[in-house]
């Protein structure tokens, strides 16, 4: 059944299967902030840290199996690469999700799931274009 599954995925087009990894690991981010926030009354941004850290392992994992194991980028390059990469699009999330809870005042999940939304696009095209971008040999 699971062998069935990435089969399925692996069919995808690459903006589906960007999308589906993505959703997964903003799903797993805001789930986290939920858990932390919610059950253990941890600061919104606080907890957004923490769950970016989570999320990321589901991202890297996601996206180095499926979105771009077509690149077929080594993971001593690309894992640092997307780090990188998620490093900076985790500093516009936090910006602009500051933003939305101290500027707009909008509800901190929503706010996150609104952000996670905008900063994605960012994130597809830095790791399609440099993070999983297979290096020529020297």
């Amino acid at each position: 059944m699971i062998a069935a599954l990435a089969e399925r995925l692996r069919r995808l087009p690459q903006g589906l299967q960007f999308i589906a990894v993505g959703g997964s690991a903003a799903a797993t981010h805001l789930l986290v902030v939920l858990l932390l926030v919610g059950g253990a009354g941890m600061a919104p941004l606080l907890a957004n840290v923490l769950a970016f850290l989570v999320a990321f392992v589901v991202s890297y994992s996601g996206h180095a199996w499926l979105t771009f194991a077509d690149k077929k980028a080594p993971h001593a390059q690309a894992l640092p690469r997307f780090f990188l990469v998620a490093c900076s699009s985790f500093a516009l999330n936090e910006l602009l999700y500051y933003l939305a809870l101290h500027q707009l005042h909008w509800h901190y999940a929503w706010s996150l799931v609104a952000v996670l939304v905008v900063v994605a696009v960012f994130t597809f095209v830095a790791a399609k274009c440099w993070a999983f971008a297979h290096a020529a040999p020297h």
